[in-house]
């Protein structure tokens, strides 16, 4: 999960002034925590509440701690659907099938125990908002990678997996770099994180790949650092680096999180 909030600030400052080269400072001014990270802790919240086993009751903690959290935390750059979501009295699963859907599943893949395990929480948190195909197919296919690479799959299981049920990934970054777009799809989001990943070397070289494509670069950050947090680890630098920037509230949840998955 931390690999997810390391992304996220790392990209922050690029969401919307794209920088399309692996070479820069990677947390500098204008680095924040956005959305994607403050939903991802939400998420691990509502494991942590409800635990794994009651889908009903965990669907029903991830909203309540999607709706605590996020309304604490109101200028963190939400959409303006899932903002009027995180305000209505009796919120409803809207079709959506942002890249939101991805960004915040990590806790689902690393509280389970098998990969079948990772799918079923991972529609779980996800539905509660985003119940597109779409959108569930993107959670689904960031989760399972995340399990496997917690796992000990190499990148070749990795990528099979990935095109056999979900996204062909038959392109490099280097390829799609020059045309490349803001995108908020998952289908034009998850694939090319997934692929950031797969090109990478490193923990901190994925993060960098997948801010050099452009586009919503915290969100493709977030979900290609959730995959390589699990697959190389987060160096311990870098950890430090990012807790810096949690305040007590959520840097107690994260807490809480690796206490709860020790």
């Amino acid at each position: 999960m931390l690999g997810a909030i390391l992304g996220d600030i790392a990209g922050s400052r690029f969401e919307f002034n794209n920088h399309r080269s692996k070479e820069f400072e990677l947390f500098a001014p204008g680095c924040r925590v956005t959305d994607d990270s403050v939903m991802t802790l939400a998420v691990a919240n509502a494991i942590m509440t409800a635990g794994a086993e009651d889908g009903e009751r965990l669907a029903a903690a991830t909203v309540s701690a999607m709706q605590t959290l996020g309304r604490k935390y109101p200028f963190c750059g939400f959409g303006a659907r899932f903002a009027q979501w995180l305000e209505s009295a009796h919120p409803a699963p809207y079709q959506s099938y942002g890249n939101g859907a991805a960004m915040r599943v990590s806790p689902a893949a690393l509280a389970a125990r098998t990969g079948e395990e990772a799918l079923r929480l991972a529609h779980i948190v996800t539905a509660v908002t985003h119940d597109h195909p779409e959108g569930l197919k993107g959670a689904k296919a960031t989760a399972i990678a995340i399990f496997m690479a917690r796992a000990g799959a190499d990148k070749n299981d990795i990528r099979d997996a990935i095109q056999r049920h979900y996204y062909p990934l038959d392109f490099t970054l280097d390829e799609i770099r020059p045309a490349y777009k803001f995108h908020v799809s998952c289908q034009m989001s998850v694939p090319q994180a997934i692929v950031a990943f797969l090109e990478s070397a490193s923990f901190e070289d994925t993060l960098r790949a997948a801010i050099s494509l452009g586009g919503d670069s915290d969100t493709l950050a977030a979900i290609a650092g959730s995959i390589a947090g699990a697959f190389y680890g987060v160096p311990d630098d870098l950890a430090e680096t990012a807790l810096g920037y949690l305040d007590a509230d959520l840097r107690a949840i994260l807490d809480a999180w690796d206490a709860f998955l020790a």
